[in-house]
């Protein structure tokens, strides 16, 4: 069980709502030491590469083993959060959470996650490792937001008083909930050789909550 109070604010700049929270420090902690330990093992870390199936053309992808997610509260963490991120948008509390799938990214300069979406019902990503600079533009004289290595969101299409897009920059243990057919990109980074780590997950709820064509 999480010690920590779970705390969810929800934001919702185009259409589906996004959920953001923070990964509870120990368990954030628990992530980065099974990375770590995992790439010392060979053998270990050949069977938990996920890359093959995720879009990102990065350094490394790896699984998160169900029963690790399990034991360091990874997974009971995911299931509050979207317990609270469901019910608060539909009125409705889930009585199933399935995790799918859930992997960690390890992202070095000029990296990068094409555009893409996830399957299941509902998706998520934040930060384990954060470089302490992710560049600068490539032209000074422009007045645009430097987007080094934000992860950006996109829905629909840009119209008047509606934006199509947002854009996160990586802080250290925030984590962002949203539902799985809501394409996303990360971009690439440079000037510097420190890793952006970040951790990701897919679920599946109540079929009958989601589906709501059927409702």
């Amino acid at each position: 069980m999480i010690e920590e109070k779970v705390n969810v604010k929800i934001i919702n700049p185009f259409g589906p709502s996004i959920a953001i929270t923070k990964i509870p420090n120990q368990i954030l902690v628990k992530l980065n030491d099974y990375f770590e330990t995992s790439n010392k093992n060979k053998e270990k870390i050949k069977k938990l590469n996920h890359g093959d199936k995720l879009a990102g053309a990065v350094t490394q992808e790896i699984k998160i083993d169900h029963e690790f997610s399990k034991e360091c509260g990874w997974t009971s963490f995911l299931e509050q959060t979207t317990q609270v991120y469901v019910q608060f948008l539909t009125q409705r509390k889930i009585s199933k959470f399935s995790l799918i799938d859930t992997w960690i990214v390890s992202q070095f300069k000029h990296e990068y996650n094409p555009t893409h979406w996830h399957g299941g019902h509902i998706s998520g990503a934040g930060y384990l490792k954060v470089p302490n600079t992710l560049g600068t533009n490539y032209q000074d004289k422009k007045h645009t937001l430097n987007h080094n290595g934000f992860l950006q969101l996109i829905h629909g299409s840009r119209q008047f008083l509606s934006s199509s897009i947002l854009n996160i920059k990586p802080e250290l243990g925030n984590f962002y909930l949203f539902p799985n057919y809501l394409m996303h990109t990360v971009f690439p980074f440079k000037d510097t050789d420190q890793e952006r780590r970040c951790v990701s997950f897919n679920a599946e709820i109540d079929k009958e909550i989601y589906n709501v064509y059927e409702n």
